[in-house]
């Protein structure tokens, strides 16, 4: 038996069976992540922007259900009302007595209807004489005060440069310049913030010298309404972030005089922004605008 050569040991056999399964599963190795472009180590570019609005000038038109709900009310209030002591405030006769009874008879049609008869009628010759005191009032109080037409002519020839168009809606202005010698794009008035300047006093300065001071305007706050970041494109040359703080103004009276660096510029409503302007600009800016 000591001349026989001795089994391999059992412990030596599992050891080279487990490292020979280690190399069988062993993974191949991933290759290095691409390198990025290394940041820009200048600080950011603070920009200003002011969406000028001009607020609605005429009441919104009422809905079919407003109409009948008015309408309504005031069927109620007509059937509850007391009667009014016309004999006590107006002198019988008298031309301010002819006017209000002329009137009261028009409340009544409209409440109840063009079919409506009071029960105690009214002769022709009543009714004339009635008229006649009525348009000789209205000559003595005749003024020259008319109402603004619910439809403008602007709206007709699209004049974008009209602050009277879209009057039932808000109006922001939005001006076409170049940026950084590009092309010209839309956008609400922006300039470059110097440094140690307070922002809202950059934004009035910036605004001033490219839309000029013949508007009476004022700027609602100190504090932003909103920022906007310009996305930058992976593969595009290490650069500073330029980043837009929004400040909200309104206009009351007075028009835009362009600078010259401004191409052209518009009043539009808030859905017309989304077709002039870049999606990725009316993305950052859509919920600072009112739809109304």
């Amino acid at each position: 038996m000591s001349g026989l050569a001795r089994p391999p040991c059992r412990r030596a056999v599992r050891i080279a069976s487990r490292a020979l399964t280690t190399a069988a599963v062993e993974p191949a190795p991933t290759p290095a992540p691409a390198p990025r472009p290394p940041r820009a180590s200048t600080r950011p570019l603070l920009y200003t922007s002011v969406i000028l609005n001009r607020a609605p000038i005429l009441t919104p038109t009422s809905t079919v259900f407003e109409r009948a709900f008015y309408a309504y009310q005031q069927r109620i209030r007509r059937a509850l009302h007391q009667p009014f002591p016309s004999d006590f405030y107006f002198t019988q006769g008298s031309l301010l007595e002819s006017r209000f009874n002329t009137e009261e008879r028009h409340r009544e049609r409209v409440a109840w209807g063009p079919n409506y008869v009071k029960a105690v009628e009214v002769s022709e010759e009543a009714k004339a004489s009635e008229q006649a005191a009525i348009d000789q009032m209205e000559l003595q109080e005749r003024t020259d005060d008319r109402l603004m037409p619910r439809v403008h002519r602007s709206d007709g020839e699209r004049d974008y440069q009209s602050l009277d168009r879209k009057g039932r809606r808000n109006l922001y202005l939005l001006v076409r310049e170049a940026e950084d010698g590009g092309k010209p794009t839309w956008g609400f008035p922006r300039g470059l913030a110097e440094q140690g300047e307070l922002l809202h006093q950059a934004a009035q300065r910036d605004f001033l010298a490219k839309c000029g001071n013949a508007m009476d305007t004022w700027i609602v706050a100190r504090k932003p309404i909103g920022m906007y970041k310009r996305p930058v494109p992976p593969t595009a040359a290490p650069a500073p972030e330029k980043i837009t703080f929004f400040f909200k103004a309104h206009i009351m009276a007075g028009q835009v005089h362009p600078a010259e660096s401004i191409k052209d510029f518009v009043w539009v409503t808030k859905q017309e922004i989304k077709t002039r302007v870049a999606r990725d600009y009316w993305e950052g800016v859509k919920d600072m605008l009112s739809d109304h």
